[in-house]
């Protein structure tokens, strides 16, 4: 079998699964699992552009994500008036004090010799900075925080349409991971595994608790939308009578109506992504990162500047992984700072980057789709495999009770299943890496 015919094959077993799941429960359920995993696939050409092209190892994923979502809040959501004239300018003061205490003490670092006075210089400007920081932030952060806490409590965005977002998610989170990168690209793989890991998780930290930034763990809901609402489609006698053509309960057929615009457009930004990827591999800039992955010192004896290329390739790869976190946080129409869990979702978008075949584009878009359905499908899965099971055991049985719980852990036991088939006999993903 030719390799152009079994990638094609494996995409279409893909296709084949969602729609029986939309055959055997609902449409609403495989569509659900198309938006998805249209947004999952996207984060894995992100983490394959780190891993596959250049061999870094960013267990940060989901900090990169989280800035996306972060983005569709600041840029969709409209200002709140009450929190701005309560404490909105003195916070954004506090923040420029505190940009300045930074870039003082880089000032000093970098044009004052080495010595005890640049030593005592840093060190007075980041004490009295913060000092001053603090004392400017503070009390305009408890004032904003205390407009209408209950439904409000933040400074809100700009109101712009949310479809901005998505590109304004992918600057903030490649700008962060410039930052990074400046510092952690020199690390070993392990320590900047390490590294990725404890900055994804300050980031969050950071959405969870500031709460006039993004509301914390009270969440942002109500974020627009790019495409039309259900219930004004319910409302539209044009609509209506379109549904009932189709035979479609109009509730219904207003939500299909809506995922699969959501699956356009979603559609479009994954070929979008596909196509740059794919011209950036194939690319002399491609061959030269592959070049480095492969062998560091032999790259750097040829003149290639392996810390900027590292660099370059961490800010791509995580402005891809801010854009799908836009993306998703769209979908849900709400920011929840808590469902970002750093080591477990992140575990999951690199089982879809190694199943599919690190290094390959297109194997990073089927393993973001058939991972994504194995996880949303498992657990249902699971549940009635051990009814099954324990169909003839007595009520109140010990085995049973204990087989029964045991069906909410199916998905991390057939994600580790998985991987271990897939490493075994195709090492290289099910679509390699040429």
């Amino acid at each position: 079998m030719s390799e152009p015919v079994k990638n094609t094959l494996l995409f279409l077993v893909v296709a084949v699964l969602i729609a029986i799941a939309g055959f055997m429960q609902s449409w609403n359920t495989a569509l659900l699992i198309l938006n998805m995993g249209l947004v999952s696939a996207i984060m894995a050409i992100g983490v394959n552009l780190q891993w596959g092209f250049a061999g870094l190892f960013n267990v940060g994923v989901m900090g990169f994500v989280a800035l996306g979502g972060l983005a569709a809040v600041l840029v969709s959501m409209p200002p709140d008036p009450d929190a701005w004239r309560a404490g909105g300018v003195r916070v954004l003061i506090g923040l420029a004090l505190g940009a300045a205490t930074i870039i003082g003490a880089v000032l000093v670092y970098t044009r004052v010799k080495k010595g005890p006075l640049r030593a005592v210089g840093i060190v007075a400007i980041l004490v009295g900075g913060f000092f001053i920081f603090r004392g400017v932030l503070d009390p305009g952060v408890d004032a904003v925080e205390s407009v209408n806490p209950a439904l409000s409590g933040y400074l809100g965005g700009l109101g712009l349409p949310v479809i901005l977002s998505w590109p304004i998610g992918g600057l903030l989170a490649g700008g962060v991971a410039w930052l990074i990168g400046k510092t952690a690209l020199g690390l070993r793989s392990d320590y900047l595994a390490i590294a990725t890991l404890g900055i994804a998780e300050i980031i969050i930290a950071v959405l969870k608790n500031e709460d006039w930034l993004s509301r914390g763990v009270k969440n942002v809901v109500g974020i627009p939308r790019p495409v039309p609402y259900e219930i004004d489609l319910q409302n539209d006698p044009d609509f209506v009578s379109s549904a009932a053509g189709w035979g479609l309960d109009p509730v219904e057929a207003s939500t299909l109506y809506v995922k699969l615009a959501y699956a356009g457009l979603f559609l479009v930004v994954l070929l979008v992504i596909l196509w740059m990827a794919q011209m950036a591999l194939k690319s002399p800039w491609g061959r030269m990162m592959r070049a480095i992955r492969d062998n560091e010192v032999a790259a750097e004896a040829m003149g290639k500047d392996v810390t900027r290329r590292h660099l370059q390739i961490f800010v791509l790869g995580s402005a891809v992984c801010g854009l799908a976190g836009a993306m998703l946080t769209t979908l849900d129409g709400q920011l929840t700072p808590g469902t970002y869990q750093p080591l477990r979702f992140t575990f999951l978008v690199w089982v879809m980057v190694i199943v599919g075949g690190s290094g390959n584009n297109f194997g990073a878009v089927l393993g973001g789709f058939l991972i994504w359905f194995l996880w949303v499908e498992v657990e249902p899965i699971g549940v009635y495999l051990m009814e099954t099971i324990t169909s003839g055991m007595a009520e109140g049985s010990a085995l049973k009770s204990h087989l029964m719980g045991s069906a909410a852990h199916m998905r991390l036991f057939t994600m580790g299943l998985v991987l271990l088939l897939v490493l075994r006999f195709s090492p290289r993903g099910l679509i390699p890496e040429k």
